[in-house]
């Protein structure tokens, strides 16, 4: 087996803003494994509140080279595992080599990852479509330049309630909100309040990560159901999840790849709690993994590539919210790196 990885920087169409700050563009790290002429490709974006960076995984990847390349795959779960053992510190780059082992594997076998899963594409949730953080009048024009049947609202300012109402006067369309964990319990439970009546199908990470207490405290007066996201990143973070919110968000690159997204699904099937899969503005390489497990979650969040000017592959297609399915073995997608 032969490894080589690719950096590149991807401009979104418009500057992207969360809570956490404001960006331009995506930096995200693609790896190549070649088994036996057998491609298959991964994609871990960086992420600035999660602290590692492109330049980390490129470092991380060329110092353990060698041993990237010796192991003899097999399956692609157990070479998730011997990753997970060799790269201790770096989930990121475990994600993007654990993607690239599945797409060679269903290559092998000659099936698509959602054959392989057991996923019928017949049950596939539609993706929403994020606003980031603007002005309203900006907010809105985002919404009518990207007519969608379920909206993403990012939040988190001191005018959160005034957001939703203005965008409430030009659709009626479902939403879907975020707010990065950027309110207080009682914050929260005014904002919650104040939305009830509004249509949220949602809300995503009200408090702060660690916050289990006041968690807790929302949880039990919340008329909205309540999805952890920072506060859901491995595995063993699905049971801390439990009574204290409603459902989870699965994202590959922070649960360091698709093998431990499965058994995430599977858990939080076990303790009734709703699944959401989400992106992290993966380009359509990291976005048709996310498209193979779709049909086994209640929500989807992988509209990357259509924030993006750029993508890095073809073969994964959106049609105002309904995400089609590459057919072919693996990934089923095209990459283009040169």
């Amino acid at each position: 087996m032969q490894v080589r990885s690719f950096i590149r920087e991807l401009p979104f169409i418009h500057p992207f803003t969360i809570s956490k700050g404001t960006k331009t563009h995506q930096p995200t790290f693609i790896v190549e494994l070649d088994f036996n002429g057998i491609k298959g490709y991964g994609e871990a974006p960086a992420i600035n509140y999660y602290n590692i960076t492109v330049e980390q995984m490129q470092a991380d990847l060329a110092a353990k080279k060698m041993f990237v390349e010796k192991f003899a795959l097999t399956t692609p779960d157990r070479y998730w595992h011997y990753l997970h053992h060799l790269l201790p510190k770096n989930g990121f780059l475990v994600c993007a080599l654990d993607m690239a082992a599945w797409d060679i594997f269903g290559k092998i076998k000659r099936q698509p990852l959602c054959q392989l899963f057991g996923a019928d594409p017949q049950k596939m949730p539609v993706t929403d479509y994020t606003i980031g953080i603007d002005s309203i009048e900006k907010m809105v024009a985002k919404m009518q330049e990207q007519p969608w049947p379920v909206y993403k609202i990012k939040l988190g300012t001191d005018h959160d309630i005034a957001i939703i109402e203005a965008i409430r006067k030009y659709t009626d369309t479902p939403l879907r909100i975020d707010a990065n964990a950027a309110w207080s319990k009682e914050e929260a439970l005014e904002k919650i309040t104040a939305f009830a009546s509004l249509n949220i199908e949602f809300i995503e990470q009200p408090l702060a990560k660690d916050d289990w207490e006041g968690m807790r405290w929302l949880f039990d007066r919340s008329t909205i159901p309540l999805i952890a996201d920072e506060s859901c990143v491995f595995e063993n973070d699905v049971a801390k999840c439990e009574n204290h919110f409603h459902g989870i968000n699965i994202k590959l690159t922070k649960c360091t790849g698709i093998t431990p997204a499965l058994r995430m699904i599977i858990d939080a099937r076990a303790r009734r709690m709703k699944i959401m899969l989400g992106c992290m503005n993966e380009s359509s390489i990291g976005s048709a993994a996310l498209a193979h497990l779709a049909p086994m979650v209640d929500f989807l969040d992988m509209d990357g590539p259509l924030l993006l000017a750029e993508d890095l592959a073809t073969g994964l297609t959106f049609n105002h919210g309904k995400v089609n399915i590459p057919t072919a073995p693996g990934l089923g997608i095209v990459v283009h790196l040169q």
